[in-house]
């Protein structure tokens, strides 16, 4: 069994305190989860698999219908981050990020790094405090923008923003402060202090620009004017087509995996339209999107021999 054509994937949806409802009101993806806090757009891993949504193969796992979508080796995880509460300050310990502000408050914000050369000592000081805080820089957002995220950066994401995030197919967090608020479950949420502390590291803004465009990627001819590379990196690239007129694409690399974040059109003749998830294998070769009315599209892939 191998899919050669463009398929619409099925979310998985996951829980947290922290969930909002910007998934449900703006996409209309709702799962009926009191705590809806995340859309799995494609994840192919033992906690959850996208499913097709349309087709002859409608409810077939990813990695069945796609025997190149190999659990073991699977490298993307990248979904929808809801949040109505703001998130644990946290840091990965071997997970790029990239996240793409979908939409948010007025007053919305992001933790971004450290705001100084702070010692480890200092760091731990003023987290006995209840004052980690004031060492991080807080970062204001509006919709449209995009951060990214290397492994050993210090972050967090604050209340009343829908983030469209690609990610390497990890999902290992260390908490570094959490507010002392309790999980769904009433129980106070684990931290992993030492952890944390063992892999951050201070980055300053041209090493994050740097890390960003590891891997530049050029984009193809035909692309240059309706699209821009957000970022190029060993673990993925990120594209942002924003379009008007019709635009043919072909897989990044063994696929390239599509979140419709607004407008409507088609794929291939297939109806797409905003909030919606979609995987092109290669063997699909050149595919049209073809908008209605304006269509912004993030094209998520791997290159070809860019991952470590």
């Amino acid at each position: 069994m191998a899919i050669g054509y463009p398929v619409r994937l099925n979310y998985v949806y996951k829980e947290a305190v922290w969930g909002g409802s910007r998934m449900k009101t703006i996409f209309g993806l709702d799962s009926g989860l009191p705590h809806q806090a995340e859309g799995w757009a494609l994840t192919v891993r033992d906690d959850g698999e996208n499913t097709l949504a349309q087709g002859r193969l409608t409810g077939v796992p990813l990695s069945e219908a796609d025997p190149s979508a190999e659990k073991e080796d699977f490298p993307l995880l990248i979904k929808y981050i809801d949040a109505g509460d703001k998130l644990s300050i946290q840091v990965h310990p071997a997970k790029t990020e990239f996240w793409y502000i979908v939409d948010c408050a007025a007053d919305s914000w992001l933790i971004y790094g450290q705001n100084g050369d702070y010692s480890e000592q200092q760091l731990r000081e003023a987290l006995g405090r209840g004052e980690l805080e004031s060492c991080l820089h807080r970062q204001p957002v509006k919709p449209g923008e995009c951060y990214f995220i290397p492994t050993g950066l210090t972050h967090a994401i604050g209340d009343n923003i829908l983030i469209a995030e690609i990610q390497e197919n990890s999902n290992i967090t260390y908490r570094v402060y959490d507010y002392d608020r309790p999980g769904i479950d009433g129980r106070p949420r684990e931290l992993h202090t030492d952890k944390a502390f063992s892999v951050m590291r201070n980055f300053s803004e041209k090493e994050l620009e740097s890390l960003r465009f590891s891997v530049p990627y050029e984009l193809p001819e035909e692309q240059k004017e309706t699209s821009a590379v957000l970022a190029s990196c060993n673990e993925f690239t990120a594209v942002k087509h924003t379009l008007t007129e019709p635009l043919a694409i072909k897989a990044g690399g063994e696929f390239s995996h599509l979140l419709i974040i607004s407008g409507e059109g088609a794929i291939n003749g297939e109806p797409c339209k905003a909030g919606e998830s979609w995987y092109i294998p290669s063997a699909a070769g050149e595919v049209w999107l073809t908008p209605k009315k304006e269509l912004v599209v993030l094209e998520s892939f791997r290159l070809p021999g860019a991952a470590l």
